[in-house]
C-alpha cells in the first residue's frame, strides 16, 4: 500500500522528483521524463522506503530498459539508492500526461505535441495548420510523420493514445 506526501517529508518526495526532472528522455532529450509524463508517481511505501513508478510511452517501447537504468542511475547518484522503482504498465501511457513544458519544450525542438484529438495539427515551425499526415510511422514508433503544406517543412508529430 502506498501513502501520501504526508505520511514522509513533503520535501523529500520533492527532492526526489526536482532530481527526475533532470533526467531526458533517451529519444527526445529536450524533454525529461517527468515532462512526458513517464515518471508517474513519487510515494512513500508502507515500510517508509520512497516508490517511483514510470509508465513508457507505450509498451514493448525500445527505450523502456534505458529509462530504468537512466532514472536508477540518477537515484543512486543524487543518494537515493533505497528508492524503489516500478513500472506500471496499466492503466498505460497517454499523451494528456505530457505537462504544458513539455509540450512546449516539444514545439521548440520542431515536434508536434499532440492536441485534441479533433484539433488541427500546427505546424511547429511556422504554426500553420496546413498540414497532412505523410505516414503513420515517424522517427520512433510513439510518431508519426507530418508535412507542413505552407513551409513544406516535415515533422514528427506524437500519435494520440
Amino acid at each position: 500500500m502506498v501513502g501520501t506526501a504526508q505520511d514522509l517529508q513533503p520535501d523529500l518526495l520533492q527532492r526526489i522528483r526536482t532530481v527526475l526532472e533532470q533526467v531526458p528522455d533517451p529519444e527526445l532529450p529536450v524533454v525529461s521524463l517527468v515532462d512526458l509524463g513517464i515518471v508517474r508517481e513519487v510515494a512513500c511505501a508502507e515500510d517508509g522506503r520512497v516508490v517511483v513508478r514510470i509508465t513508457p510511452t507505450y509498451t514493448g517501447c525500445p527505450a523502456t530498459l534505458v529509462i530504468q537504468q537512466s532514472v536508477r542511475a540518477a537515484l543512486d547518484e543524487a543518494g537515493y539508492s533505497d528508492v524503489i522503482l516500478e513500472t506500471v504498465l496499466s492503466p498505460p501511457w497517454s499523451t494528456d500526461m505530457i505537462t504544458d513544458a513539455g509540450r512546449e519544450k516539444l514545439r521548440a525542438y520542431g515536434i508536434a505535441p499532440p492536441g485534441a484529438r479533433q484539433e488541427a495539427v500546427a505546424c511547429p515551425r511556422c504554426g500553420s495548420t496546413e498540414t497532412r499526415e505523410v505516414s503513420r510511422f515517424g522517427s520512433t514508433p510513439c510518431k508519426a510523420l507530418w508535412q507542413c503544406g505552407s513551409c513544406s517543412e516535415p515533422f514528427d508529430y506524437f500519435k494520440c493514445h
